[in-house]
């Protein structure tokens, strides 16, 4: 191993058991290295095991094969040295700020003496010198999180991970902390070596990251590294920034696998175990009729989208990839184009989209069709959210299951496919064929 590598992750993976006594793959075989004076982003799509690999990584989950190292030394607990910062800020509500700083030092065993002047050099390092006998609930967001800092920071941790800590602030709130953040990190003053960033934000991770690796889901796995040679401070507006986000974009966008059969299908297909997220009907319609209005006039740059309609990625692309499943628009290379029943989805009234919907649901989501069709068959036109719930746990979690159907429920009474009685959990058909 190189002297200036931080961090070493061999070939890790993690299964979690299902029922039956199968395996559902979270992340598999992730290699990444952190090295001396570095941020990596850790980029993709909620569901991708960003979050996972961090607690391996932090020795608080193992993996369930593969190798971390930390400087050299296999990790296989929690490693003194490794620090973590979550979105959720995690504080003790009946504990000071000054008292929550001091608490990582208090497990190391430390003098009082010591622990005081660490705590109140770290509350002074992170901006939140006076507010030491404040409790949580006396502080905005923004200032929780920078007692989540302090508390990292206290312990002088080698390397810090950070779990989205800027998604649960407001927009200025997030842009503040993490100017104020790279301002200390450039000038030397936080004591940490390197830095692992997970995000969905692409923006913050190009403002951030020396590297960003771009995670694929269903299983996690690392699919492109980028490296981002700009120098520091950032500008949004730079054309190299730009550049890199784009090229993200694009990124995230292209489909993998065998290409010779991508050249002919350009739609991902969508099998009865395709995990769906519950996206609404108003949500679909609403980014159908953005990208057919001016400016874009049917096709959109994704970067200029997410800004003009101010959402973040995780918002915007579970809507723009289920109109590329109803074939409603199509992504590639950074850009959303709508197909000609897009437009045409665009142009009618209430009932025209609802059977467009319909047809679109019956030709390309598979469970869609599997439902209405064992509805169509049975002589009661009923069938329990069991039946279908029993299915798709042989493919996902019971938590992933119990999202596709919320979510095929809410297309199918959109579309008028089938109805769905939530205090019977039974769907039927109001017109049977």
């Amino acid at each position: 191993m190189e002297n200036d590598t931080l961090l070493d992750v061999r070939a890790v993976g993690r299964s979690f058991p299902r029922p039956g006594g199968s395996e559902l793959l979270v992340l598999e075989d992730v290699n990444l290295t952190l090295n001396d004076c570095e941020i990596v982003g850790l980029l993709g799509r909620s569901g991708s095991g960003k979050s996972t690999l961090l607690r391996i990584i932090s020795g608080l989950s193992p993996p369930s094969r593969g190798s971390v190292s930390y400087m050299g030394h296999a990790v296989d607990g929690p490693a003194n040295g490794i620090a973590m910062v979550f979105q959720s800020f995690a504080l003790f509500p009946w504990l000071t700020v000054l008292e929550n700083v001091q608490l990582g030092l208090e497990a190391l065993g430390l003098p009082p003496k010591d622990i005081r002047a660490r705590a109140l050099s770290a509350i002074d390092l992170i901006g939140l010198d006076g507010y030491e006998s404040a409790y949580p609930r006396e502080l905005s967001g923004g200032m929780r999180q920078r007692v989540g800092f302090a508390r990292a920071l206290v312990v002088h941790p080698n390397i810090l991970l950070m779990d989205e800590p800027f998604s649960a602030l407001d927009v200025l709130t997030a842009e503040n902390l993490r100017t104020d953040f790279l301002d200390l990190w450039g000038e030397g003053q936080l004591p940490i070596k390197g830095v692992i960033l997970v995000t969905h934000n692409i923006e913050e991770a190009v403002l951030m990251c020396d590297r960003v690796l771009l995670f694929s889901t269903n299983p996690g796995r690392i699919v492109t590294e980028i490296k981002i040679d700009l120098r520091q401070p950032r500008d949004r507006q730079d054309p190299a920034f730009i550049s890199v986000v784009e090229r993200i974009y694009a990124e995230m966008t292209a489909r993998r696998g065998d290409h010779a059969a991508q050249r002919k299908e350009r739609f991902p297909g969508s099998g009865i175990g395709t995990q769906l997220h519950p996206v609404s009907a108003n949500l679909i319609a609403g980014l159908v009729e953005a990208v057919a209005a001016a400016p874009y006039d049917g096709k959109a740059d994704l970067p200029d989208l997410t800004a003009d309609l101010q959402l973040e990625v995780d918002e915007l692309f579970p809507v723009a990839e289920t109109l590329q499943m109803l074939r409603l628009a199509e992504l590639e290379g950074g850009d959303i184009k709508l197909t000609h029943m897009g437009k045409l989805f665009a142009e009618k009234d209430l009932n025209g989209r609802k059977e467009i919907f319909s047809r679109a649901l019956v030709s390309y989501v598979a469970l869609a069709a599997h439902i209405r069709r064992i509805l169509d068959e049975r002589g009661s036109h009923t069938a329990p959210k069991s039946r279908f719930f029993d299915e798709l746990e042989d493919y996902m979690t019971s938590d992933a299951a119990e999202e596709t159907l919320r979510a095929v429920i809410g297309w199918g009474r959109f579309g008028e496919l089938f109805a769905y009685d939530d205090e019977t959990a039974m769907f039927s058909l109001d017109n049977p064929r």
